[in-house]
């Protein structure tokens, strides 16, 4: 019987970074597994890059709709129903999940289901999942237990960050997880961070009715973009009515049972409370490297060697 614990390579996280590089592995012929504990090809592909534009592609094409007459159309009594884009996105996403289950297949990657922790240098042991994830393991992949490699990349990607007084709860203030899926789009929407995640979901939003406040603590919208294009991008949010706060930052938050007070401080001395509906927190993501066992190896993750 074939040793289906021992590997050359094993590959912790099934993202883009992940599931490319077990493939390849494999193409050059290194027995290889990919160690997953919720959604084959990662956040991306399922609650990320791929999703998002599929509700962005949504909301253009109800644009156009609004705007038929530009292009010489008629169009009358369009609407939307949330549900049923949410739904689209959803499917997208699922197609591709399944796609990557099939390229793992077809290039003879053993699917590793749970979470990893190494227990040495080149030892790996992996438990059952959080049961709060709701996903089910590809057909034939491998269970808990204990896996030797070679070589073990860690490519665990990310997760929202979560900064002190703006923790999610997943009915009020959302991370990108609840903003992917909301059943309804809400009269009014804070957007906490102008990176691709925020403007992203601001432009959603406000394409299907939504009246979207963005604050970023930083000068420019889209801080890691080339100045000018922050400017262009600006000035073309504004134009669809989105309100936007640069230099400024959230003071507090007060949570009531279906709304939430936001204190803007501006960064010149004033401050100002505005009420929404809800509120996405989109401030960046932290790396998942806790509960890796990094320490009992001689590896380390790019945050430790720049802290050091």
């Amino acid at each position: 019987m074939a040793d289906t614990s021992s590997f050359d390579i094993i590959i912790i996280g099934s993202g883009p970074g992940g599931y490319v590089t077990a493939i390849r592995a494999a193409q050059l012929g290194f027995k290889t597994a990919i160690v997953e504990r919720a959604y084959l090809g990662g956040i991306c592909l399922n609650w990320g890059c791929i999703p998002t534009k599929a509700l962005l592609r949504s909301a253009e094409i109800f644009h156009y709709f609004q705007h038929a007459k530009d292009y010489g159309l008629s169009a009358s009594n369009v609407g939307f129903d949330p549900k049923a884009v949410v739904a689209r996105s959803r499917a997208v996403s699922k197609r591709l999940n399944d796609g990557v289950g099939f390229l793992m297949k077809k290039n003879k990657v053993a699917v590793i289901w749970g979470e990893a922790a190494l227990d040495a240098p080149g030892r790996v042991t992996v438990t059952p999942p959080n049961p709060q994830i709701k996903a089910d393991p590809p057909k034939g992949a491998l269970g808990p237990g204990g896996y030797s490699a070679k070589h073990i990349i860690v490519a665990t990607g990310a997760r929202p960050r979560v900064l002190p007084g703006l923790e999610p709860d997943g009915k009020l203030v959302w991370t990108y997880f609840e903003a992917m899926v909301a059943p309804a789009i809400p009269k009014s929407l804070l957007v906490i961070g102008s990176g691709a995640i925020g403007v992203e979901f601001a432009s959603y939003y406000r394409a299907f009715g939504a009246e979207v406040t963005i604050v970023e603590v930083l000068p420019q919208i889209l801080p890691v973009e080339d100045a000018e294009i922050a400017a262009f991008a600006r000035k073309a949010f504004e134009k669809q009515g989105i309100k936007i706060f640069t230099g400024a930052k959230i003071a507090k938050l007060d949570r009531t049972a279906d709304s939430v007070a936001a204190t803007i401080d501006d960064g010149k001395g004033g401050t100002q409370t505005l009420t929404f509906e809800r509120v996405i927190s989109a401030v960046g993501v932290v790396g998942n490297t806790e509960n890796l066992g990094l320490e009992k190896t001689r590896g380390e993750s790019r945050a430790q060697r720049h802290r050091g």
